[in-house]
């Protein structure tokens, strides 16, 4: 997923600069077939401004929801009191 965003990202770089155009961020913005948010894209145009170069981007996972994340807490502290009660036997 990361290598797609830092492809789509490279090639719209590269496309504006066959045109002889100079990469900003509306033009990329324009360029991309998926939309990305602006700070990636602010970042991938000052990487490249740097360094020639648009550094590898990550993609992260949508935050969870409450229900979800109460869940997954509620797990944590089974397990935890579950560790808790062997360490105490001991």
């Amino acid at each position: 997923m990361s290598s797609e965003i830092t492809r789509a990202l490279e090639q719209a770089i590269a496309s504006l600069i066959a045109e002889g155009k100079e990469p900003s961020v509306a033009l990329i913005k324009s360029r991309l077939a998926e939309p990305l948010p602006m700070p990636l894209i602010i970042k991938a145009l000052q990487a490249w401004k740097k360094n020639a170069k648009v550094p590898q981007i990550e993609k992260s996972a949508p935050p969870l929801n409450q229900e979800e994340r109460i869940k997954q807490l509620e797990a944590q502290v089974a397990a935890l009191t579950t560790r808790l009660e062997l360490l105490e036997q001991r």
